[in-house]
This record gives C-alpha cells, sequence and structure tokens, in this order.
C-alpha cells in the first residue's frame, strides 16, 4: 500500500476541518483507495489549537523552512486564505517539488498563472477543487466530466453569505442591515463583509471558473462585478409579486469562438428556474454544454466539512494519479490576444422609479425607451402619497449600454423624483 505524507498549513475552520476527515478516514482510505494519507505535520502558530485537534506536538511547525524540508511530506494543503503569506509559502512547496491542495480562491485568481509556472518547472501537482463552491465537485466536473462539449454558459450562485441574506430577506421581510447583523453572528459573514457583500469573492470564483470553461484565461479584470449592499426590501417584495426571486448570480458566456461575458450582479430569475430554489448558504452551478445540454450542481458552498471533503478529495486524487495536470489553455496574468470581453452584455432589466403623480408621466418615460430601443414587458403602479407613485417597469431583452443611457434621461425628467434601483433579469 503506498503511503502519502500531507501537510497542512493553518489550523482555521477549514484546515482544522480537512484534518478531521483526514484522521477520521484514514482506514476507510486504506480500504477503498489502497492508500495511506498520513498527516505528517501542521504549519500553526497556534499551537494549543493543534494540541486540541489531537495533533501530537511534534507535528507541529513554527515556519514553511520545516514543511518543506520534511522528507515524508509529499503533499502541501494551504488553508490559510488571503494572497500573502499562503502565495510564499505554496511557491516554496511547489520549488522544493511538493504538490500544493489549496482552497485559496483569491490567491488562486490572482496568481495561477504563476502558481502553475512554478509547478510546471518542478513536475508538482497543483490542484484547487476547494477554491470554488466548496464541496461540490465543480472544478472536477468541468476538467474531467465536460470534456466532450463546449460550453456556452455557466451561472451560478457560488456566494453563501449573500445567497443567506437574500434568502432571508426573501422570507422574513427582514431588512439588509439586520440580515447582515446576524449572518455575522453565525460566521457567515466577516467582521468586515465586503468580500462577501460587494461580490468580490463570486468574481474571484468566477475568474477561475470561467477560465476551466471556457479554455481561455479570464482574468479578474475583466469580470464586471457589483454587489447586494443596495438591494432594497421592496424590490424584493416586488419581484415576488412579479413572480422573480433575486439572487447574486456569477454568468459566464461563450461564443464559442472570441467573444466572452463574465459578470458578477444581482439579478432577478422566475421562481420556476432551478437556481431559484437554492436558498439559505447552499450553492449551485448551471452549466450548458452544446452536447450535453443543461447540468446544474447543487450542495454546500462553504463550511469545514464540505470544503474539506472538497480538498480531500483532491489530496486524493493527487495521490493516485501520477502525472500532474495542468489548465489546457495558455495560462498568463492578462487574457490572451483576440479575446473580446463584452461589456454591452444583453438582458431584461427592472427599474423602479418614484415619479410624480402627473398625467404624461408615461408617455415620457415610455418615448425614452423607445428612443434607445427598449420595449416594456410589464408595468405595475404601486400606490403612492398625493404627491407621488412608485413604477416598476421590466423590459424586453436590451442591452446594458442601452439602459445605462436611458435611465439617465429618465432621471433627469422633472416629473421623476428618482430613479430607485435597476435590477438585471436573467434566465
Amino acid at each position: 500500500m503506498k503511503t502519502v505524507g500531507v501537510a497542512i498549513l493553518g489550523l482555521g475552520v477549514v484546515g482544522s476541518g480537512t484534518y478531521t476527515i483526514l484522521r477520521d478516514h484514514r482506514e476507510f482510505y486504506r480500504r477503498t483507495q489502497d492508500i495511506d494519507l498520513s498527516v505528517e505535520c501542521v504549519l500553526e502558530i497556534n499551537k494549543q489549537k493543534a494540541l486540541a485537534l489531537g495533533i501530537e506536538e511534534n507535528r507541529i511547525c513554527g515556519d514553511i523552512a520545516e514543511v518543506i524540508s520534511n522528507p515524508a511530506v509529499d503533499i502541501v494543503v494551504e488553508v490559510i486564505g488571503g494572497v500573502e503569506p499562503a502565495r510564499s509559502f505554496v511557491l516554496a512547496a511547489l520549488h522544493s517539488g511538493k504538490t500544493v491542495v489549496t482552497s485559496n480562491k483569491e490567491l488562486f485568481c490572482k496568481h495561477w498563472h504563476e502558481l502553475e509556472a512554478a509547478a510546471r518547472r518542478t513536475n508538482a501537482g497543483l490542484y484547487f477543487e476547494a477554491s470554488c463552491v466548496g464541496g461540490v465537485p465543480i472544478i472536477r466536473t468541468l476538467i474531467d466530466g465536460m470534456q466532450a462539449n463546449v460550453i456556452h454558459s455557466l451561472t451560478g450562485i457560488i456566494n453563501g453569505t449573500t445567497n443567506y441574506i437574500l434568502t432571508r430577506m426573501a422570507r422574513e421581510g427582514a431588512g439588509y442591515a439586520e440580515v447582515l447583523k446576524d449572518a455575522q453572528a453565525l460566521g457567515y459573514a466577516e467582521a468586515n463583509p465586503s468580500a462577501d457583500v460587494d461580490g468580490y469573492d463570486a468574481a474571484y470564483k468566477l475568474s477561475i471558473l470561467s477560465s476551466l470553461a471556457f479554455h481561455t484565461k479570464v482574468p479578474l479584470e475583466n469580470v464586471y462585478r457589483e454587489g447586494i449592499s443596495h438591494i432594497a426590501l421592496q424590490d424584493i417584495a416586488y419581484g415576488d409579486e412579479l413572480g422573480y426571486v433575486l439572487k447574486l448570480l456569477a454568468i459566464g458566456k461563450f461564443d464559442g469562438h472570441k467573444c466572452i461575458e463574465a459578470r458578477v450582479h444581482p439579478a432577478f430569475v422566475r421562481k420556476d428556474h432551478p437556481l431559484a430554489a437554492v436558498n439559505d448558504s447552499f450553492n449551485a452551478v448551471y452549466l450548458q454544454g452544446d452536447s450535453v445540454g443543461d447540468i446544474m450542481l447543487y450542495g454546500r458552498g462553504a463550511g469545514a466539512l464540505p470544503t474539506g471533503s472538497a480538498i480531500v478529495s483532491d489530496v486524493i486524487y493527487a495521490a493516485t494519479h501520477g502525472e500532474a495536470k495542468y489548465s489546457g489553455f495558455k495560462n498568463t496574468e492578462h487574457a490572451e490576444a483576440g479575446i473580446r470581453f463584452v461589456t454591452d452584455f444583453k438582458s431584461r432589466y427592472y427599474v423602479r422609479f418614484t415619479a410624480k403623480d402627473r398625467a404624461g408621466v408615461l408617455a415620457k418615460v415610455a418615448g425614452i425607451l423607445a428612443k434607445y430601443n427598449i420595449s416594456i414587458a410589464e408595468l405595475v403602479q404601486k400606490d403612492g402619497s398625493s404627491e407621488s407613485v412608485p413604477i416598476i417597469l421590466v423590459t424586453h431583452e436590451t442591452t446594458e449600454l442601452s439602459v445605462r443611457a436611458a435611465v439617465e434621461k429618465i432621471a433627469a425628467l422633472d416629473t421623476v423624483e428618482q430613479v430607485d434601483s435597476v435590477i438585471r433579469v436573467e434566465g
């Protein structure tokens, strides 16, 4: 039986979960995978945290040099998070010829090209299943399950924190600030929640997933990003009346040649769309391949054991596959020459504005929309005060820049007090 030595860098939530799985399932992997996965050492500043997990003191390292100089370590698992010192530690491991498994989406998104170049130089493995969508095996599906397809689109709910917040707002009618506070108390959101609620986390993941799906580098700089902090409870309620559910979506589209869309933003989806039923902290990715058609993967997008599951899956894969496999595209810092990233993308749009209760307002608004070739699919005027009323309209499919220009003109009308919200409608 083959023995494979593992080192874990960091014993936070995910690192502790990974160690627990490796410890508790060791005999199971011996029996089912014919390998003995031995945690040879951990890198953890807080020694008491390691000891509390039952890790022997002589296996607790204080610096990366101890880890990479240990001849018994074959695979290094990085679960520190952030860019530094994780980047330096991973590069040190790869330069020493050790295979690396990481869950670090920010590091991988920003430095994938650099890490892969280092891995290629020493023929080391580089695995990152846990970087996107927690325990859902989306990376392996894209690499090893969808090779027969040209993937034309992926649409995902890939951030559990924002999905939890939007689910609670819709289900209970609770305000954004209140639910965010609860999410922080439950550990779903950090004290500084910007990475989640401003869409950065989802943008990192979309950069990685769309690069794999479309077989060309989709850098973070080419991912449009918009968060949920501006979302009003009224819009969730009005959307519900119109048959929609609001989600933070990550959307990638590919024409099969040179044009790519990559965008993260709140969007309404119809209640009968599969993604509409993905609630709380769960994640899902909806893929469309030219041969297989539609596929959706669903599961827990975060947490100690779900993410640990993805990490250990990579560890087992690396231990049982002798030859390292790298990205099948030109993996550089920026996109390949000739790739065009679409910024004037197409969608339907939900627009809510507050207008003075006077005759002719809708005629003026309709005139502006017509000037930009925007047609109205639905229009609702809600009850308001004696002086002003909220008006909601949903457009047929149109272009982003046309809507922006039209909204600017609508906001300038003397009969319109303000444009309250503009939300894309997908699916």
